[in-house]
């Protein structure tokens, strides 16, 4: 299972992807307040969330609150001031996705710290950054990919349907 962090996200839209996202890959989603949205129950109702009881959910006060409940992930941050690439890095069974606020990034202090362990998706110069639940999809799947999709259904009902109708063939 990956666990995916957001670091204080301030656009509900891109968390509601996000938590569909780690819905259908069976990752867990961690939110690091402050939070720009509110994620009570009537909230999540009100928007239309009927996914959100798929989503592994885990919510901490800060940074500090995440690490002393984690004191040693195997993390992996994303930030676009990296030389890495994400199709680079050796994700592993368990490990720590990090995304930071849609508007900052993550913090400097926590690039720094962990300088080997900055990813980032290739770009053209002129381009500032990526969406976050765009980021947040490709990464997943790239970490999911390298160990075979673990736990995920090989073919989805659509393919099958269309098998059993005649249209593909295997």
């Amino acid at each position: 299972m990956l666990n995916i962090v957001l670091v204080e996200p301030e656009i509900p839209m891109n968390t509601g992807n996000i938590a569909r996202t780690c819905a259908a890959t069976g990752s867990a989603l961690h939110l690091v307040r402050p939070l720009g949205f509110d994620i009570s129950d009537k909230a999540v109702k009100r928007a239309g969330l009927d996914y959100w009881s798929l989503v592994d959910l885990h919510v901490y006060e800060g940074l500090d609150d995440f690490f002393a409940r984690h004191p040693d992930p195997d993390l992996w941050l994303t930030t676009t001031r990296a030389r890495l690439r994400y199709c680079d890095a050796p994700y592993r069974d368990g490990c720590w996705l990090f995304f930071g606020k849609e508007t900052a990034g993550l913090p400097q202090w926590l690039r720094e710290r962990y300088p080997e362990r900055c990813v980032r998706l290739p770009m053209i110069s002129e381009a500032r950054s990526l969406n976050l639940a765009n980021t947040v999809a490709a990464v997943t799947y790239e970490a999911l990919r390298q160990q075979d999709f673990p736990g995920l259904a090989a073919d989805g009902p659509a393919a099958w349907a269309r098998q059993k109708s005649g249209q593909i063939r295997r």
